[in-house]
């Protein structure tokens, strides 16, 4: 009895393992199959390098802090953040690379401006005209916008080109020259005080000053910052339409024009709340935005609002400028503003 019931139960425990057997020799010819997967990968590689871009993978440039008096930091090199690859500087005291872009006062590219209330907008003006971006008492700053007409569109394409500056009965002028070919080791910036124009060395550090303003180069060409005591401070950088900004924006740029123009980061001491102007309406002290916010681009109008005759023309609707220092609370230029991205949600704090 026992030996014919036990050969009937090896039967079935030898039948089903001979199928497992064939079907995982099956699979080894499909395991290709997921590396097709890589080929879709190389789509991006126009816009992002084949792996996780590194910092200098991805061209980023790399900056180091360069004041003393933080040796935590003084001379560490960091790579720029991604928002801003070829142009930032290091915040010495948070030992972290910072984009001048984004922070408030920033003038930068189709202008987008960040108001000293840390709200991000745009003012697209028209080509070729001239618009008071700052009015107070004692300063006025225009500035001259560059353009393209964009046929599918009801406005131009618009750069400030450049900067004519009212204060303490001096005029100072920043510029960028016209130019085709963009070439960063040729200085294409113009500088001149009351008419009278600023020769700098082609070296960083290279300074120029007179009668409490001081012009200093923050890199060998293209890039300055301007400090008049006691009244603003500037930081202008001279950049150009890239290809891929042009292709991505559908700007039209040619090898003809490169549109050469100013970015731009502004920062006052001596306003009052008083003070207009594209940019400066948002120091004064009763004010409220007036863009529409929730949008993607919100963009502030006012053409005619803003419209000087001349880049050093004290004639817009909105000019304060009287040429004297204004006697008022000078609370608008100390509020201490903090951001966490491209300037939206910024809280500013006297």
């Amino acid at each position: 009895m026992p030996p014919a019931t036990n050969p009937s139960p090896p039967p079935s425990p030898i039948t089903t393992p001979s199928p497992p057997l064939s079907t995982p020799s099956s699979p080894p010819p499909p395991t290709p199959t997921p590396s097709p997967p890589l080929p879709p990968t190389s789509t991006p590689p126009s816009f992002y390098p084949s792996p996780p871009p590194s910092s200098e993978a991805a061209g980023e440039k790399r900056v180091k802090c360069k004041n003393k008096n933080y040796p935590h930091c003084y001379g560490l090199e960091l790579s720029c953040p991604s928002g801003c690859p070829e142009q930032c500087e290091v915040d010495c005291v948070t030992c972290s690379p910072v984009c001048n872009c984004n922070k408030p006062g920033a003038v930068c590219q189709d202008p987008r401006f960040i108001g000293g209330d840390g709200i991000t907008f745009y003012f697209h003006g028209k080509r070729d005209q001239d618009f008071c971006l700052v009015s107070d008492s004692n300063i006025h700053i225009n500035a001259h916008f560059i353009g393209k007409r964009d046929q599918n569109m009801k406005r131009d394409f618009t750069w400030v080109q450049s900067v004519g500056i009212l204060f303490d009965n001096r005029k100072l002028f920043i510029g960028a020259k016209p130019t085709s070919t963009w070439d960063d080791t040729v200085d294409r910036l113009t500088l001149a005080i009351d008419d009278e124009t600023i020769s700098l060395a082609d070296n960083e550090g290279a300074y120029w000053q007179s009668q409490g303003l001081k012009i200093t180069r923050s890199k060998n060409t293209n890039a300055v910052e301007i400090e008049a005591e006691g009244n603003f401070k500037i930081k202008a950088v001279v950049v150009p339409i890239t290809e891929k900004e042009s292709v991505i924006h559908r700007y039209g740029i040619t090898q003809e024009d490169c549109f050469a123009h100013l970015d731009l980061s502004f920062k006052f001491y001596a306003l009052s709340g008083e003070v207009n102007g594209v940019l400066g309406q948002t120091y004064g002290e009763n004010y409220v935005s007036r863009v529409k916010m929730g949008v993607v681009m919100p963009v502030l109008g006012g053409d005619r609002e803003f419209s000087s005759s001349s880049i050093f023309a004290s004639d817009c609707a909105v000019a304060r400028f009287s040429g004297e220092s204004s006697e008022k609370s000078k609370y608008a230029s100390t509020m201490n503003c903090a951001s966490g991205m491209d300037g939206r949600g910024v809280v500013c704090k006297r």
